[in-house]
């Protein structure tokens, strides 16, 4: 072992024997060198492999081993490029072929309430018939020749060699404005291209802004009348040009009265940027069924194009009939069944409360029920207390073996009803709304 004494620099070295064979280790070091290990047997000197040299090996190495798996993979899973599928299914030379000229339509912009649609057209190149049925849609949609009287239905139809059909996309501008993006999709027995989506989309712009956005009417007494008004303010390049005002329940339009007239100049001072606008006022008449109001006033207006505004009526109307109940909810104005089985069934009872100067003239019986394996049996009506109060009592009965039904309440599943004529001469019909969903 030897130190040469110079700052930064050194050698070290080590003697050994084995077996007979005699040699030595030397490790040498500089500030401008790297550590180095060589071994000396006679004349042979032994190096370890730079490390640079030993990591591109490895790369290299990893590169192939990479590419031969995903080699591999690409020979046994099948591709696709959008719609198409074209290793799934070996199509024949007599399958049918769709072709599509556009599946994308950019339309601008729309304002809020306006409509719009558009025609995509679908052609079959193949030699056999070409089979479509309608697929997911975020929006509505109609095939325009998808008609019963061509061998198709309103979800399915046939293309013959040659032939073409359409696709009809609509839509309505809603919310407060902003991008707008909607498709339908078109499924096919081409084996090449199994699906289809059609895709609109635009800019949604507001038209109008209505103040207050629902009329809301807590105590609505059945027996009197009752006013609201509503104004809607526009923004387009005329002004407005009303052309409808109508109910979304035209059963119950004899209880109401729609009118409208234009805002005063003051009155459009107050909307930042409204260049016309028109007041809707509702007056509801006397005689409205007791129990949870619900409507929609649809105006349709000219700004110039045309716009429909849906402005909600809520509301409950109370009189001399009430009813109660443990399967009652007297915030929802409804009975609350909940999930029944259908093997099981169900029962429970409701009270029908008369107050007032007829509340001997009432004496109910049923008109309508909804679901139909919903029972209702109206018992005897007995004086409560001092005779102030007549309390009628109705049995509700869904029996085991009712057909599954979904009537929660929700939009895509309406409520049930129990509708009742009462005799009560401000009250003649009472509608009771039930929330229940039967499953088997």
């Amino acid at each position: 072992m030897s130190d040469t004494g110079r700052s930064g620099a050194f050698t070290a070295s080590m003697a050994f024997s084995d077996g007979g064979h005699a040699g030595r280790y030397t490790q040498r070091s500089t500030n401008h060198d790297s550590i180095r290990l060589e071994f000396h047997e006679g004349l042979g000197v032994m190096r370890l492999p730079n490390a640079w040299v030993v990591a591109g090996v490895a790369a290299c190495l990893g590169a192939v081993f990479g590419a031969g798996i995903a080699t591999l993979e690409a020979a046994s899973r099948p591709w696709r490029a959008g719609d198409f599928s074209p290793r799934r299914v070996r199509p024949s030379e007599t399958s049918p072929t769709v072709d599509v000229p556009e599946t994308h339509f950019a339309f601008g912009s729309v304002g809020v309430g306006a409509t719009g649609s558009h025609e995509f057209v679908i052609r079959n190149t193949g030699e056999n018939p070409l089979e479509l049925t309608r697929g997911v849609t975020s929006c509505t949609c109609t095939v325009s020749d998808f008609e019963e009287s061509e061998g198709g239905s309103t979800t399915a139809k046939v293309v013959p060699p040659g032939g073409s059909t359409k696709l009809k996309v609509e839509w309505r501008g809603k919310g407060d404005g902003g991008p707008f993006r909607q498709q339908a999709s078109v499924l096919t027995n081409d084996p090449r291209r199994p699906r289809i989506t059609f895709v609109v989309e635009g800019t949604v712009i507001p038209t109008h802004r209505i103040v207050p956005t629902a009329i809301t009417l807590p105590g609505l007494s059945a027996g009197t009348s009752q006013q609201a008004t509503v104004r809607v303010f526009t923004f387009g390049k005329d002004p407005p040009t009303v052309d409808s005002l109508t109910l979304d329940n035209e059963q119950a339009a004899q209880f109401y009265s729609l009118a409208s007239a234009p805002l005063e100049p003051a009155e459009l001072a107050a909307e930042t940027g409204a260049t016309g606008g028109f007041q809707i006022t509702v007056e509801i008449r006397p005689g409205l069924p007791i129990g949870p109001l619900r409507q929609t006033i649809r105006a349709v207006f000219r700004i110039p194009e045309q716009v429909t505004a849906e402005i909600p009526l809520e509301g409950s109307v109370s009189g001399d009939l009430a009813l109660t109940g443990q399967a009652w909810d007297s915030s929802r104005e409804a009975l609350m069944l909940g999930t029944v089985s259908s093997r099981s069934g169900f029962q429970t009872s409701l009270f029908l409360i008369a107050k007032g100067p007829h509340r001997a003239n009432v004496k109910p019986s049923i008109r309508e029920v909804v679901p139909d394996s919903l029972q209702v049996v109206v018992g005897e009506g007995r004086a409560v207390g001092s005779g102030n109060l007549i309390r009628i009592p109705l049995s509700i009965t869904l029996p085991p073996g009712s057909i599954p039904v979904n009537h929660l309440g929700t939009p895509q599943a309406p409520a049930g009803r129990i509708v009742l004529d009462t005799g009560h001469p401000d009250s003649p019909t009472l509608t009771i709304s039930v929330c229940v969903t039967i499953i088997p």
